[in-house]
């Protein structure tokens, strides 16, 4: 059995209080002077001296004993005791909260979501907060956000709690422990607690600086949800493609058994309309696949709903939105100057070439340069030929001479099937002086080809868009005479039609909403479900993005030209199914969900406060009632 504790020890000076009180009691009993006719009572005299003896008087007065009894009740109860429950008192603790999607799932039909769960024994630690102790509550979704500093304040750590929610999105715990991590580096933190329901990746790139006490809770119930939805362009409109799992029940829920088979029923709508309506037997642990098509020649936007004939633990997978973008060619702009790649590119099918007879749009899908691509159109892919960017003039320089290429990344989309061995070049890239390829990576560049004196081929994903850097020009090598040039163009128009969603279309995930086209500088509003509103503005290359998502459902944008309409689905394996990580693994440790439920030191100044009162209550009824004719 452990001993009590005290948190607030130096109100124990308090019992010198004692001292005052006894002695007034010592000093209380003052005799009357009287004038008496005999002094045959004088024996009685002295009885009455020896009674009213200090010792004696301390020894039989009832009142002294409650008043000194009560006086250490209140002393014992400011002193905040405590029972230990054999843990070590941490003075600061972050506890991290998941959030994600899978904490709605429900234990059973009509039972309590894994969020509601967390969120007692939340309660319970801050019930049980210690005077000297400070809590710091910590959500963690795709993200992790602080709900509190480091406070006592029961309240407000309640009010935190009570407000916090379900955010539809998977979990990154790596996060919540980095944001822990710079806390510490401010406060004392031995222990961090973890509350989740174990649906987190199990593999962590992460050093603990700290002890880790994860708290699983118990698992949701079966369920069933889309993990996939996706189109892809026909000769006649879309394939779509969508993929609906089922999930085992885990050990120690309820609903359901642990592999029924649950009947479904799906329904596809068109721009709202139901074009498609049937059932399909969904097995626990497995996935069905179905397959629709879909006819159109303008923008599309898809819905598809299931309903499963039993319970479903968490609704917010039930449901998936996909774009179809309204079909067209893809838009390239090549200088007329450019003739090679002019000629490969007429040669390719569905593809609108500017310069040309038409105006040229401010816009296109690919662009071709050679020199600095804030000429001409804008363009969210761009091949610059023949011409180091001013950003790797420090690192890199062209001169003349013979080179030729001695590797390339052969799984880069660009360079499939092109092959550059004994592809001759008059251009030759020479390094500056103490540079080496981790330059190039910091600036942002990936080396796709190199010779042996330098970088050939780069490529840059820079806000959006996706630059290729030929710092050679073709027309001065030999791979314009090879069968790799018109397949390295073609590679090229693929990537910018993936790009600009023109051969295929897949959900938007929840978490941010996809980066937008729009007019430069620009405000917008963004609605979406729940009556969620915000505003954003367009940088000045007019790229929006950063716009949080964390709901499954709609989302409009508006304030620049015509209404965006997005949908957001939850579109996650790992939440729709539920799965349970028992242990955490990290790079030198593992951490294994704890067995018992999270031990905290038991406040007892309650109990002390409520003997308090009880005395109080009898001194007063005992002697101001004196019941039984009790002397006064």
């Amino acid at each position: 059995m452990s001993l009590p504790g005290f948190s607030a020890l130096i109100n124990a000076w308090w019992f010198l209080l004692l001292v005052p009180l006894i002695i007034f009691y010592f000093l209380k009993l003052q005799r009357p002077r009287m004038e008496i006719p005999s002094l045959a009572l004088w024996r009685q005299v002295i009885t009455d001296q020896r009674v009213n003896s200090p010792f004696q008087k301390f020894k039989r007065n009832l009142l002294l004993l409650l008043q000194v009894l009560l006086l250490c009740a209140l002393i014992l109860g400011a002193m905040q005791p405590y029972l230990s429950r054999g843990t070590e008192q941490a003075q600061y603790l972050p506890v991290l909260i998941d959030n994600s999607a899978s904490m709605a799932a429900l234990d059973g039909p009509g039972g309590k979501s894994r969020l509601d769960e967390a969120k007692e024994k939340v309660s319970q630690l801050i019930d049980d907060l210690l005077a000297d102790q400070r809590l710091c509550l910590i959500s963690i979704n795709s993200t992790a956000r602080k709900l509190t500093d480091f406070t006592d304040n029961k309240r407000l750590l309640k009010e935190a709690l009570s407000r916090l929610e379900v955010s539809q999105v998977p979990s990154r715990l790596e996060d919540g422990l980095r944001l822990a991590q710079a806390m510490s580096r401010v406060q004392q933190i031995d222990t961090v607690v973890l509350i989740s329901d174990g649906n987190v990746p199990q593999e962590i790139d992460f050093e603990l600086p700290f002890k880790l006490n994860f708290q699983k809770l118990t698992s949701g119930g079966a369920n069933v949800g889309i993990v996939d939805f996706n189109a892809r362009r026909s000769r006649t409109g879309w394939d779509v493609f969508a993929r609906i799992e089922g999930t085992l029940k885990a050990e120690g829920s309820s609903g359901g058994p642990p592999t029924a088979k649950t009947m479904c029923e799906y329904e596809l709508l068109q721009n709202g309309n139901s074009i498609k309506q049937e059932s399909v037997s969904i097995e626990g642990g497995k996935a069905e696949r179905l397959v629709f098509k879909v006819s159109t020649t303008i923008a599309t936007s898809l819905e598809l709903r299931i309903k499963p004939d039993s319970f479903d633990s968490l609704p917010a997978d039930n449901v998936a939105y996909l774009e179809l973008p309204a079909p067209r060619p893809l838009t390239v702009y090549c200088p007329r100057q450019m003739e090679t790649y002019r000629n490969a590119l007429a040669n390719i099918p569905d593809v609108n070439l500017y310069p040309g007879t038409e105006n040229e749009p401010k816009t296109v899908d690919l662009k071709f340069a050679e020199g600095p691509i804030s000429l001409g159109p804008q363009s969210s892919v761009v091949m610059n030929v023949g011409f180091v960017p001013e950003d790797l003039s420090s690192l890199v320089e062209l001169v003349a001479g013979e080179s030729e290429i001695i590797d390339w990344r052969r799984t880069s989309p660009l360079l499939q099937h092109v092959q550059l061995l004994d592809i001759q070049i008059a251009d030759d890239p020479k390094l500056a002086k103490g540079v080496a390829e981790r330059d190039f990576e910091l600036a942002g560049y990936e080396i796709l080809a190199q010779s042996r004196s330098g970088p050939l081929i780069l490529e840059r994903d820079l806000s959006g868009r996706l630059d290729y850097q030929l710092l050679f020009h073709t027309d001065r090598s030999s791979l314009v005479y090879r069968v790799g040039f018109p397949i390295l163009v073609q590679n090229l128009t693929q990537i910018a039609a993936q790009r600009a969603h023109l051969l295929d279309a897949k959900a938007q995930a929840t978490g941010v909403l996809p980066i937008q086209k729009i007019t430069p500088d620009t405000e917008v509003q963004i609605s979406g479900p729940n009556g969620q509103r915000e505003t954003a503005t367009s940088d000045s290359n007019g790229l929006l993005s950063g716009v949080g998502a964390q709901s499954v459902g709609g989302y409009e944008i508006t304030g620049s030209g015509d209404p965006i309409k997005i949908g957001v689905s939850l579109i996650s394996s790992s939440e729709t199914g539920l799965r349970v990580a028992e242990t955490l693994t990290f790079p030198e440790v593992s951490i294994s969900a704890a067995t018992t439920a999270l031990k905290t030191d038991q406040p007892l100044w309650h109990w002390f406060a409520v003997a308090g009162l009880v005395l109080l209550l009898v001194e007063w009824w005992y002697f101001q009632k004196r019941p039984f004719g009790a002397p006064g």
